[in-house]
């Protein structure tokens, strides 16, 4: 206890203590305590320093009344050390301040506002008061502005006294005989003053007439401008002043420095013509047309033997001192082509034209250009006959002089000229293709000649390409030289190609060709690579899909024909041609062609079909149903077993339809379009339970099929178990995820049962699950109001990218705000992006109905029909039904747009 140290120990006293006063002592003070003894200052002293810093507050320009205020603290403590904390202080306080100024920032602007506003109500400006007159001035006419009268000054004692030169005195007549004694003596006075006496001019009106007389006189010659028209055109003069260009100070700067720059160079070398075009051209960019004249002029002195420089001059210069300029020009330079066709442009006459030109080939016989424009200028063409005949003896190395002369000679003179012209130029490719096209216009064979032009140019090492052959091939097809065309290809498609190349390369070549449009290039294409590989089935087809496209009936039935030979199991090219016939209106020459191919292929499906479908079609369905007996035995498959029910259905045979289907389900388990036909035949019959039982089994062996699973809930919906067919589609989306159809499906049900709210969850659901399905998207658009389906499309044309069932959404809110060529243009984007889809053209020909016309209609009706669309959710319902089977495309279309809905509901 007594050995632990005291904590106050060793440490310094508090303030004002004083040892023992708690026990009674008294404190003292020592020496130490108050420090050494000194005296305090005196009040002079202390007067004194006041004064100096009076004085030195003075010298700095401060004033001492500031530290008097209370409020400003400006200059206190300015001796005072300024540490962290003092700046941290001042930075809290600034933001402070700066808090509160932004939370009474509004009520001060509009306290500002609001006294800015009485003070305008109290005191309104000038300009404000007239806003409205200076407002309404836009209004006033011409006319008005022009009447306006002359304010004068009416501001009484404060008027300024008006100009004294103003003012017009009337000269007294005493005067005017004083002035004409002086008058008549200067005159005398002069040298060659007036022999004849003045006249006597007491007559104060005759005075009154000269004055006026040349009064008139100074004006005119005031009028008058340097070209000697005594009259201003108000037009040309504000036309003029339009011209005027306001340059900047930079512009002026740099006009300057190239100025200079272009005077150095013109200086340094005279000769040299650039620079002199250059500097003229800088001036006439400047405005200084004159400037340019002269400086271009100079530069003809100097350099005349340029003729870029004689043609720069005869721009800048109008008509008739062009024409002088180059008459100039050509005896300086003779030689020049180009101031020969320049002097020619400027004649306006045709016979001057032909002189100038003429003259020129005196002294430039050699120049094709000179030759080319004299005989354009012949309207005659014996005279231009002769004058090719000269111009080939002058230039006989010009290929387009050669062939310009053998057109217009007779057929045995042109093929002199052109024999001629080979002999001259060998190496010519252009004079063998206008031999080659002068056989084909006089009815003569081509092929032998381009063969051996080939071979001709081949050894001569000058012959064009592959592609440059095929390239000339296509100008010849563009000029109608057919046979000349296909003659080129034929000796030439095949130049440098290995053989294992060959068709691709060929193939290339002709879709190349008919992206070009050169059609008749492809045909020949075609042609050849049948003849190297005639049992190609892919070829054919080409060929045949090609004059389909864009040749006649005749040539493709000859075509089909021909490909059958070499290609008889081709059930693709046999269809084809018993359509063409059938099309036609040939039906017994469709039979013909199906039977001759029942032949060459027993046991084709697609035959046995095509054969079904013409007699049905026909009215023939006894000839129909047998010929499914048989492909039945012959070609045993589903779609033969489907079709031989369908047939059945439409002649209203039902029992015999459920017993194929029953034979055809005995061999295809899995056939889901024959569990579905057998399903609807139950519920036409109105045997729910027994369709419900065919469901249930079809779904067990067809547990992919998605049309299956629709048709079995929509069963359940109209026997009233929603609930039920909620979970037929539940289940069937489980056991075929990412199906747009099933969730269409899931949301239209919620539709039919009033369920609005349910089905826009039902569709979100959907859109995650099938982020880019066309098919959702257009159906959410129409789930939103009408002001947000716009922005709703934009999203769906993103995602879906471009889905065929979007653009004809898209196309569809146009039409609703009746903004008709928009939702036409786009009606026609649908077309090109899904033509197989019907519901499509459908709502196309729907909107046709109300806002085209019958032209539009029959021409949507035609691309409809040969588009043959087979798919789309109204167009199936209506094509499939038993009242409409046979119809014509054209009518299932008119049938489809009748059963749409309105066009702003989905």
């Amino acid at each position: 206890m007594f050995g632990a140290t005291k904590d106050f120990l060793g440490k310094p006293a508090p303030p004002g203590y004083i040892a023992g006063l708690g026990r009674g002592a008294t404190g003292f003070t020592t020496r130490s305590d108050i420090g050494p003894a000194r005296e305090g200052p005196t009040e002079a002293d202390i007067a004194k320093l006041q004064e100096q810093a009076r004085r030195k507050a003075a010298e700095d320009g401060d004033d001492d009344e500031r530290f008097q205020d209370p409020d400003n603290e400006t200059g206190l403590f300015n001796t005072a050390p300024y540490e962290a904390d003092d700046e941290e202080a001042d930075q809290i306080y600034d933001a402070i301040d700066a808090k509160l100024d932004e939370r009474r920032k509004a009520r001060r602007e509009a306290r500002e506002k609001e006294e800015e506003e009485r003070i305008n109500k109290e005191r309104p400006r000038i300009q404000d008061q007239f806003a409205d007159l200076k407002r309404g001035l836009n209004t006033v006419s011409m006319e008005e502005w022009e009447n306006l009268p002359d304010v004068g000054n009416i501001a009484g004692k404060n008027r300024k006294k008006a100009n004294l030169r103003d003012k017009f005195a009337p000269v007294p007549d005493s005067l005017l005989p004083r002035a004409q004694e002086e008058m008549a003596t200067s005159l005398d006075a002069q040298p060659n003053g007036l022999a004849t006496p003045a006249p006597s001019m007491t007559n104060f009106r005759e005075i009154g007439e000269a004055n006026k007389s040349v009064l008139g006189l100074r004006l005119d010659r005031m009028a008058d401008s340097a070209s000697g028209q005594t009259t201003i055109d108000p037009k040309g003069y504000l036309t003029g002043l339009n011209s005027v260009v306001v340059r900047s100070e930079a512009e002026i700067g740099d006009l300057k420095r190239a100025r200079l720059l272009l005077k150095s160079v013109i200086t340094t070398n005279p000769k040299h013509a650039p620079g002199w075009i250059a500097a003229a051209r800088l001036e006439e960019h400047a405005g200084k047309l004159t400037d340019a004249r002269q400086i271009i002029d100079k530069g003809c002195q100097e350099c005349p033997k340029a003729e870029d420089i004689w043609l720069e001059a005869a721009r800048l210069n109008n008509t008739d001192n062009a024409k002088k300029i180059l008459a100039n020009a050509v005896k300086q330079v003779p030689q020049s082509v180009k101031i020969w066709v320049q002097a020619a442009q400027l004649e306006t006459v045709p016979k001057a034209k032909k002189t100038v030109i003429r003259r020129a080939l005196d002294y430039v016989p050699n120049s094709i250009k000179l030759w080319k424009t004299a005989i354009e200028l012949e309207d005659d063409p014996n005279n231009a006959r002769i004058l090719l005949a000269r111009a080939v003896e002058l230039v006989p190395l010009s290929v387009e002089l050669w062939i310009a002369l053998a057109k217009l000679e007779t057929y045995q003179n042109a093929q002199k000229v052109l024999n001629k012209a080979r002999e001259n130029i060998p190496t010519s490719h252009e004079i063998w293709i206008a031999a080659f096209c002068l056989q084909e216009a006089n009815g003569k064979p081509v092929e032998r000649l381009v063969v051996g032009a080939v071979k001709t140019l081949s050894m001569k090492e000058s012959a064009l390409s592959r592609d440059q052959w095929l390239e000339e091939a296509e100008k010849c097809e563009k000029n109608g030289f057919i046979n000349t065309c296909q003659s080129i290809v034929g000796a030439t498609v095949a130049m440098g190609i290995e053989e294992a190349d060959l068709k691709s390369t060929w193939m290339d070549d002709a879709d190349g060709a008919i992206g070009r449009q050169s059609f008749g290039t492809a045909r020949a294409i075609y042609a050849h690579a049948l003849k190297t590989f005639p049992a190609k089935k892919s070829i054919w087809r080409r060929a045949a899909l090609l004059e389909k496209a864009h040749g006649t009936r005749e040539s493709l039935e000859e075509l089909l024909v021909r490909a059958v030979k070499f290609c008889p199991h081709a059930e693709f090219l046999w269809l084809m041609g018993a359509k063409e016939k059938w099309i036609g209106g040939d039906v017994p020459g469709a039979r013909v062609v199906l039977g001759a191919a029942f032949e060459a292929n027993p046991n084709s499906e697609a035959i046995w079909l095509a054969a079904v479908k013409l007699e049905a079609e026909n009215g023939e369905h006894g000839r129909a149903e047998m010929l499914l007996s048989q492909a039945r035995e012959k070609a045993d498959t589903m779609k033969v077993w489907m079709k031989s029910a369908v047939l059945e259905r439409q002649l209203g045979k039902l029992p015999e339809a459920m017993q194929l289907l029953d034979q055809g389900l005995a061999k295809y388990s899995t056939a889901d379009k024959l569990w579905m036909i057998r399903g609807q035949i139950l519920t036409d019959r109105g045997d729910n339970q027994k369709a419900r039982e065919n469901y249930i089994k079809a779904v067990k062996f067809c547990p992919k099929s998605v049309p299956l699973w629709i048709l079995y809930s929509r069963l359940e919906e109209r026997a009233g178990l929603q609930t039920k067919a909620r979970a037929m589609l539940d289940r069937a989306r489980l056991l075929n995820p990412k199906s747009p159809e099933l969730w269409l499906e899931s949301v239209r049900i919620e539709l039919r049962g009033n369920n609005a709210n349910f089905a826009k969850t039902q569709m979100a659901k959907a859109l995650q699950e099938c982020p880019s399905s066309g098919l959702l998207w257009s159906e959410s658009v129409w789930l939103e109001t009408r002001a947000q389906r716009k922005g709703k499309i934009v999203d769906a044309l993103k995602k879906s990218e471009n889905s065929v069932h979007v653009i004809v959404t898209a196309a569809r809110l146009f039409w609703s705000d009746r903004q008709v060529e928009k939702a036409r243009s786009w009606f026609l984007k649908a077309e090109k992006s899904g033509a197989d889809l019907g519901d499509a053209w459908a709502w196309h020909y729907k909107f046709e109905v109300e806002h085209g016309d019958e032209a539009r209609k029959k021409e949507l009706a035609m691309r409809c029909k040969a588009a043959e669309p087979r798919h789309g959710e109204y167009w199936q319902a209506v094509a499939k039904d038993q009242k409409n089977a046979g119809k014509p495309q054209d009518e299932i279309l008119v049938l489809v747009a009748a059963s749409l809905p309105s066009n702003v509901v989905a």
